[in-house]
């Protein structure tokens, strides 16, 4: 009999994406949703980005090279200095999209039944590609009651085995918006060192951290050269998820090459997003200056919001754009579809990704959401609305 491979069919759905089809049923319906589910933000692409494309004067759309053009690595180079990481090109490795440059690493530093030990509520799509590696997935537990805060690095060594190959971490935070601090950083660095592990850390928010402190990155952590992966995309820093152009960083020269030969397979990241992005890293500060200061605006319109709501539990986030929310519900799936295909106020409803998605261990997080902040605060205080009055009509069941 003709059959899939069993990590196929252990592959998650998605959090985020599989309830597409509901909304689009929806749709059909007449129902305008407000997309709190996923992390597409409204930003406007920086001009000089898009006008880079429409200006484009060539005559054969040709291959670059399998790490990227050496012209953007360059400018990459140039990008990371400005935040005090100093690297050189061969040091960056182009891919399509931080999640191809996530798989590549993960496949390049581990075997089939290694562990990579990742704090949990996690970025969904880390257990795809873990599963899809043949890596099993080692959480570590962090809780909403004290604000999804790193755990004690002595949690962490008691999940050390001979079978772990790295610890992952996403600073700052999908789906948290924890950030993670220098002494944090400092603490993990022990750890990696003494046991000789990779410390692949997912950087990809960078820009929207809202903390005095500001981001630490890995890579400028002194003493752990050879053991820190970063990686980075452009998806949200410009506001081009479309583009699907990321990179991986790392001073561990048979990392990088490794990571090369599966690059060489997929033949090259594709030019004419490359473009587009080389030409996104002359955007001024004034860009980022502005963004930060409307995703600090959402984030405090979205939680006072949600402090409306009777018997529900949330954390302010202190970077990227997203928070989980507990909610005064039994079970997030059945909720997050039922408002789709049941509900409407005013012929509107919302759209969330439950928060179960994202962690590893089964059967705990049953009533949280993952909420993305990417709308203007208008419409996040409308959707709050219909998110509250959806919660009480549920209930009422």
């Amino acid at each position: 009999m003709l059959r899939v491979s069993n990590k196929g069919r252990n592959i998650p759905q998605s959090p985020i994406r599989k309830l597409v089809p509901f909304a689009e049923a929806a749709i059909k319906r007449g129902t305008e949703i407000f997309y709190l589910n996923i992390g597409q933000p409204d930003i406007k692409t920086p001009k000089i980005a898009l006008d880079a494309v429409r200006n484009i004067d060539m005559e054969v759309l040709e291959y670059s090279t399998s790490n990227g053009s050496e012209t953007y690595r360059d400018k990459l180079v140039g990008y990371y200095k400005r935040h005090q990481i100093d690297i050189n090109n061969e040091q960056v490795l182009v891919t399509t999209g931080g999640s191809e440059a996530l798989y590549f690493t993960i496949a390049s530093i581990t075997d089939p039944q290694d562990e990579i030990i990742i704090p949990e509520p996690f970025y969904a799509n880390y257990t795809s590609f873990s599963i899809a590696a043949g890596v099993n997935v080692v959480p570590i537990n962090t809780n909403i009651n004290d604000g999804f805060a790193l755990p004690n690095i002595n949690e962490f060594e008691a999940l050390i085995t001979p079978r772990t190959r790295a610890i992952l971490i996403c600073n700052p935070g999908n789906p948290t918006g924890t950030v993670y601090s220098k002494e944090e950083i400092k603490q993990l660095k022990k750890l990696v060192v003494k046991y000789d592990l990779f410390l692949i850390a997912d950087e990809v928010y960078r820009e929207f951290v809202y903390t005095e402190e500001g981001h630490y990155s890995v890579m400028q952590e002194e003493g752990m050269e050879p053991n820190a992966i970063m990686i980075d995309s452009t998806s949200k820093r410009y506001s081009m998820c479309g583009a699907r152009v990321g990179c991986v960083v790392s001073r561990n020269p048979e990392l990088i090459s490794t990571v090369m030969k599966m690059a060489q397979s997929r033949l090259c990241p594709p030019t004419l997003a490359q473009i587009a992005a080389e030409a996104a890293i002359d955007t001024p500060q004034s860009y980022f200056d502005e963004v930060r200061k409307e995703y600090i605006g959402r984030r405090d319109v979205l939680i006072r919001e949600l402090g409306k709501i009777e018997g529900i539990e949330v954390v302010k986030p202190k970077g990227a754009f997203y928070c989980l929310v507990d909610l005064p519900i039994d079970n997030a799936d059945k909720f997050a579809r039922w408002m789709l295909e049941e509900f409407s106020d005013n012929n509107q409803t919302v759209m969330v990704a439950s928060g179960s998605g994202f962690y590893s261990t089964p059967n705990i997080a049953l009533s949280q959401v993952r909420i993305a902040y990417v709308l203007k605060k208008e419409k996040l205080i409308r959707a709050v609305e219909i998110l509250k009055k959806g919660i009480e009509k549920y209930n009422e069941k």
